[in-house]
């Protein structure tokens, strides 16, 4: 009966929040339960009294700061430099400016609405197609959630009481490939239409950008052998280390040195225990303000505030998305939904690979119709359970689950990224989505590694958890 409920508010054309909390509420009220309709409320506060949540907000404003004071185009003039003088040199140049802004934003929303307008803006510029340009970008913009920080691993980690930490050590590689094939997709491309590189070859730039990545991966590395082998006090070494980096940027007037050291900093201070994921968000958050208002004088306090009062505007959605999931989640396993589900799997297969083969087909069919958020906090409880029986690891299946939300982000009906880039290009909805269908092709194909090859995504979480 709650099921029923809550489809029928679905497609009366009810927000799935509302739907969520109204169907629980209904179900109480019409029912023979003994529960006071007072449980709705209680259950959707406590769903949100999560010291993991405390995250949430400060991961969104870190991403929106970054995204106003100017990063976005740094981000895209560092990955020019680095492979836009290869053919198709901007779509590659639209992969790994993705890569990097992942290491900021944690959603796929911002992805495509931050660095997707200026992507597209200069490919339709330089002779690209509109739907091609459209299609690179919306296939990037979900690397987001997999490479951290990610909005998307903090639920999940909070309603599988899994370490969040862990989940982002293992997107890494598994969002470094998905960047590899999109890659090489691009470059089919290119070789199949013949194009060729769009900004002329330079040493000097390129020499300099590799030179910044060499200090991006060199930096960690002296930090660990300087605290682990020679035994120099952390703080300290943290301290002077960042102040390296501010005299490198200064001499050498690097592009994006800064703000590509974003999630080098945070994977880094959360597996050496400098700091835990939700105090990273913090740090995240400190860390946009001084790049900012002190190094790019970029931010203005009225800049900032509009930024504040956007951060407040979508952390209320988020959270209230969780609060109603969090009931009807309850309901759901208080009912025994949860539980005829899992022996009906159970009974159908005690193979791991078909429930995830199952699996998949489920998440990739719910997130053409649910947003990432209400999505994770519905299927959790129902099929992390089957998952755990079945011995599939929590953080393999999160990794799992978040990827496969993701490209519902670029499916019709309700897919966001689909309606952001459609106003962003000016196309219409229709030739949105036809433009993105060829990009399911290596994103799928992520999927399956992902889904098939645990050791891809466990292998980083179990050298440091």
């Amino acid at each position: 009966m709650l099921k029923i409920i809550f489809l029928f508010f679905m497609a009366g054309g009810i927000p799935v929040a509302v739907a969520m909390a109204g169907a629980s509420l209904v179900y109480i009220l019409v029912s023979d339960s003994t529960l006071p309709p007072f449980v709705v409320i209680h259950r959707m506060v406590s769903g949100i009294d999560s010291f993991p949540l405390l995250a949430v907000p400060f991961f969104i404003l870190a991403g929106n700061l970054m995204n106003n004071a100017g990063i976005t185009t740094r981000i895209y003039n560092f990955a020019l430099a680095l492979v836009g003088w290869l053919k198709g040199g901007l779509g590659h140049v639209n992969v790994l400016g993705s890569v990097i802004f992942a290491g900021m934003s944690g959603t796929a929303i911002a992805d495509a609405a931050g660095l997707g307008t200026i992507e597209i803006k200069a490919m339709k510029e330089h002779g690209y197609s509109t739907e091609f340009a459209v299609g690179v970008t919306a296939a990037s913009a979900t690397l987001g959630p997999i490479i951290p920080p990610s909005l998307p691993f903090v639920i999940y980690g909070m309603m599988a009481n899994v370490s969040v930490g862990a989940l982002f050590l293992a997107g890494l590689l598994p969002g470094v490939m998905m960047a590899v094939l999109m890659m090489l997709t691009v470059a089919y491309y290119a070789h199949k239409n013949k194009w060729g590189a769009d900004v002329k070859f330079s040493r000097t730039r390129l020499f300099k950008a590799l030179m910044e990545l060499v200090v991006v991966i060199g930096w960690p590395m002296l930090m660990w052998l300087l605290v682990a082998k020679l035994g120099t006090p952390p703080q300290l070494t943290v301290f002077a280390g960042l102040a390296s980096l501010f005299v490198l940027d200064k001499l050498f007037s690097f592009e994006a040195l800064l703000p590509i050291m974003t999630p080098v900093l945070l994977i880094g201070g959360m597996t050496t225990g400098l700091f835990t994921p939700t105090e990273g968000a913090i740090a995240a958050c400190v860390w946009a303000m001084i790049l900012g208002f002190a190094w790019y004088r970029t931010l203005s306090w009225k800049m900032f505030i509009k930024v504040c009062l956007d951060t407040i505007e979508t952390t209320s959605t988020v959270l209230f998305i969780v609060a109603a999931a969090s009931i009807f989640g309850w309901m759901l396993t208080a009912t025994g939904v949860t539980t005829d589900i899992a022996s009906w799997v159970l009974g159908f297969t005690k193979d791991a690979w078909v429930f995830l083969l199952l699996a998949n087909l489920l998440m990739l069919f719910v997130g053409c119709f649910l947003e990432p958020t209400a999505a994770i906090t519905i299927l959790v409880p129902i099929l992390l359970p089957i998952a755990t029986q079945l011995g599939v690891d929590p953080i393999h299946f999160g990794l799992v689950m978040v990827l496969n939300l993701m490209i519902g982000l670029l499916h019709p009906p309700m897919g966001m990224v689909l309606f952001v880039l459609a106003r962003v290009a000016g196309l219409s909805f229709e030739r949105t989505t036809m433009a993105i269908l060829p990009w399911l092709v290596p994103l799928l194909l992520s999927l399956g590694l992902i889904t098939y090859m645990p050791k891809l995504v466990l292998w980083l979480p179990k050298m440091f958890y």
